[in-house]
């Protein structure tokens, strides 16, 4: 395997002309389960690091810097989030893939660090269709040099749709618990304490406005894919304005406030489970926030939300993180 920042490496585009030559078709109906994806190594270079950091406005010093982390700059907690999604075009033809991410689960193990190799590696485990749609599930990790894990992950998705169709369909509702996601706020609800967590705590509200140029960007139009996220012909095709906002990208600004409120814990210790609800248009802004539902002896419990600027949600989950332990200071988060 060859290493470098992306999936593919757009410089082959200066001797190849189909960039996309042998991968197989994007049709539920030709999906092995169970399937491998990849393996892929990419490089957590500079370019990377800023590269997200330009998509998703988010700036941080121990990206940017130095981090906690034994003074290392680190990728963000969902750097690569979207290289685990778009695993499956190491097999698939990604430019011709019309699909819709409904669901994102990752567990955050421990950070990436600047200039690490990571190996990422998924499986296609299970396929069924509902409401004429054909979803496949995919589990998938990212693996450190040092043989430790970074992210696991589990996605939901629907292999090839008509977007605009069918978007807005789910429901946030979690099978295993009555937990509805409502993304309302009590009046007077108390502000978020990230050394006392309490039942009741909301974190601040995040603004995001994700561009034309952040969207096309972070759904690899620098590997010359095209897509929905990327291309307004293809989106207009798809039954969409304008192209809308990847749910793995909103998921990033989630899994950003939950950096910030928790820094360390959540990126060593952090689990985030979203199911994406309704598009984002490119230049909608939104607005990220989340509310504490429970404090046990290991983790704080939250329920998080996407909402846009007409008041529906985008995207709704649940997530938790390590409790604060008895050494645990203030500058351990991602304020």
């Amino acid at each position: 395997m060859t290493s470098h920042r992306d999936l593919t490496d757009p410089r082959r585009a200066a001797d190849v002309d189909d960039l996309e030559a042998g991968l197989k078709e994007p049709e539920f109906e030709r999906l092995a389960i169970p399937e491998a994806l990849g393996p892929a190594t990419v490089v957590v270079d500079d370019h990377k690091i800023k590269r997200f950091a330009f998509t998703q406005d988010d700036h941080h010093p121990w990206h940017l810097d130095a981090s906690p982390f034994d003074g290392r700059r680190i990728g963000h907690a969902s750097l690569l989030g979207n290289d685990l999604v778009q695993l499956f075009t190491t097999v698939y033809a990604a430019s011709r893939v019309v699909g819709l991410h409904t669901e994102e689960q990752l567990w955050f193990d421990s950070p990436a660090f600047l200039d690490e190799e990571v190996t990422l590696a998924g499986t296609y485990t299970e396929a069924y269709e509902r409401r004429g749609q054909g979803y496949v599930v995919m589990e998938a990790t990212a693996v450190g040099a040092d043989g430790r894990s970074i992210l696991r992950h589990r996605g939901i998705e629907i292999l090839r749709t008509r977007p605009g169709d069918v978007a807005g369909r789910g429901s946030a509702t979690p099978a295993d618990a009555d937990e509805r996601v409502t993304g309302e706020v009590p009046d007077g609800a108390p502000a978020f304490d990230a050394d006392a967590p309490a039942v009741g705590q909301v974190l601040p509200t995040l603004a995001k406005t994700f561009t034309t140029e952040q969207a096309a960007v972070f759904s690899r139009i620098g590997e010359y894919v095209r897509n929905i996220h990327n291309d307004l012909a293809l989106a207009r095709e798809g039954g969409m304005r304008v192209p809308i906002v990847q749910g793995q990208q909103q998921y990033g600004a989630i899994a950003e406030l939950l950096t910030r409120a928790f820094g360390t814990r959540f990126l060593a210790g952090g689990w985030l489970r979203v199911k994406f609800l309704k598009t984002v248009d490119v230049h909608e802004p939104i607005a990220v926030s989340g509310i504490v539902t429970g404090v046990d002896d290991d983790r704080v419990h939250l329920q998080v939300w996407v909402r846009r600027a007409d008041g529906a949600l985008s995207a709704a989950g649940w997530a938790s993180a390590p409790i604060p332990s008895e050494t645990s200071v203030s500058t351990e988060t991602g304020k």
